[in-house]
């Protein structure tokens, strides 16, 4: 069995979750405290040298790291990515994105005000980071004027890697309002079978 080493208010770790879930695959999952510096502890390094989550542990006993090569490896062969090599290339484009572009500008935030607190020096981190952060989701708006998903013309891991922290963006402080087709986006990706919540309500 699939063992994911994750901490629940991860979006990294959430997009594996929520793949798994649509999957219809089992697995074990191991909550792992990034506050509590568990990630950091040599247990977890010989697992994951670079010390994060998530973490998913193979049947074979080999631990593959990064939140997007995992994406890749479960969705291999299934309908979350596509075969055909433009629309695999345009699948990929949007996971280099999300993780250089989006999840520094809307994850950090995020991670920022709910982990770390309001008067944390790492406030001023802020101003410049929602600016990015609001680019990014302008590219995303954009993309969405013509099409309903990001990639191939239907629901991909382009998808769920871009949801996982866009869905969350109000806790970065990033309104959602001046970007209506993100909204009904988040609303398409919502009503996908298998869709599981990233937190309890």
């Amino acid at each position: 069995m699939l063992t994911l080493y994750d901490y629940l208010d991860s979006g990294n770790g959430y997009k594996c979750r929520l793949l798994l879930a649509q999957l219809g695959i089992a697995y074990e999952r191991v909550e792992i405290d990034i506050d509590k510096g568990e990630t950091r502890r040599a247990e977890f390094l010989a697992k994951n040298p670079n010390g994060r989550i998530p973490t998913l542990k193979l049947e074979d006993g080999t631990y593959l790291a990064e939140s997007n090569a995992i994406l890749c490896y479960l969705a291999d062969g299934t309908k979350y990515w596509p075969s055909e090599r433009k629309e695999k290339a345009q699948v990929l484009q949007w996971l280099f994105f999300e993780q250089y572009s989006h999840e520094p500008y809307v994850a950090t935030p995020r991670y920022i005000l709910r982990h770390l607190g309001r008067n944390h020096p790492r406030m001023a981190e802020l101003p410049e980071r929602l600016e990015r952060g609001r680019a990014a989701l302008g590219v995303m708006e954009r993309h969405l004027a013509e099409n309903d998903f990001f990639a191939g013309g239907r629901y991909t891991i382009a998808d769920i890697a871009l949801y996982a922290y866009t869905h969350r963006a109000d806790e970065a402080d990033l309104d959602l309002a001046p970007f209506p087709r993100i909204r009904a986006w988040l609303d398409r990706v919502a009503a996908q079978p298998g869709y599981v919540r990233m937190l309890p309500d």
